[in-house]
């Protein structure tokens, strides 16, 4: 499915991510865990092509995405969703959610299907997103990018600063995600909600994949979690 191989990116003269690594399959979450400036961010953004690979590559399907450009990646099937989640704030609901169709080239049942999953943006198309609250900020960020109709779905950080009704129920869309075939790559600090639903978890250090187990192991043995993330 999505593969990362031996991939070195940063910005500009610094350099980020030295070698990293990771794979991800249909129907699974993967988690990215680290310290704060460990490289998950670029990861993302460098499997967007946001941030062009140095050396290496990101392959879905055995297609190689880094040799296209960024417009591209989501029209091949990848759907990002920020950190801060980068809504175009002084467009509507209903016009956040038709950029992410036109991107996917999709129609009104795909938008049909999204807002079945968000019913609470069914009551608000009319209204502008910076005047959402952030659960439904978050809600609508995730709602464009499953617009596109994607095979792979990145999110970073996406209960970052939601009370934990909002956490539980985009946990629960991630889940019905998973169970619907996407691939799902997830940075998240809460590690709690991480083992809770990820298949596996790669833990990521100076911008290089250090290790990856399955989540059930690090649930019957959480020493490596202080290893990797302790300050």
């Amino acid at each position: 499915m999505l593969e990362v191989k031996n991939l070195h990116a940063g910005y500009g003269p610094v350099k980020v991510l030295f070698g990293l690594s990771l794979s991800v399959q249909r129907g699974e979450i993967l988690c990215l865990l680290g310290r704060n400036g460990a490289g998950k961010t670029t990861t993302m953004k460098s499997i967007m092509g946001l941030l062009p690979a140095t050396e290496g590559s990101v392959e879905l399907d055995g297609e190689n995405l880094s040799a296209l450009p960024a417009h591209m990646v989501p029209k091949r099937g990848v759907g990002y969703i920020p950190q801060g989640r980068r809504l175009f704030a002084e467009f509507t609901v209903a016009e956040n959610i038709e950029m992410g169709l036109i991107a996917g080239g999709q129609g009104g049942d795909t938008r049909a299907w999204v807002l079945d999953l968000f019913p609470r943006l069914r009551e608000r198309l009319d209204q502008r997103a910076h005047t959402l609250s952030g659960g439904e900020q978050q809600m609508l960020a995730t709602a464009r990018a499953l617009s596109l109709r994607p095979k792979v779905l990145l999110l970073d950080e996406p209960t970052e600063g939601l009370q934990p009704s909002m956490i539980e129920h985009i946990r629960q869309i991630i889940v019905k995600m998973k169970a619907e075939g996407f691939a799902i790559v997830l940075v998240e600090q809460r590690v709690d909600a991480v083992l809770s639903i990820a298949d596996r978890v790669t833990f990521i250090e100076g911008g290089k994949d250090m290790e990856t187990t399955t989540a059930a192991a690090l649930r019957e043995n959480p020493a490596k979690l202080s290893r990797y993330l302790g300050v």
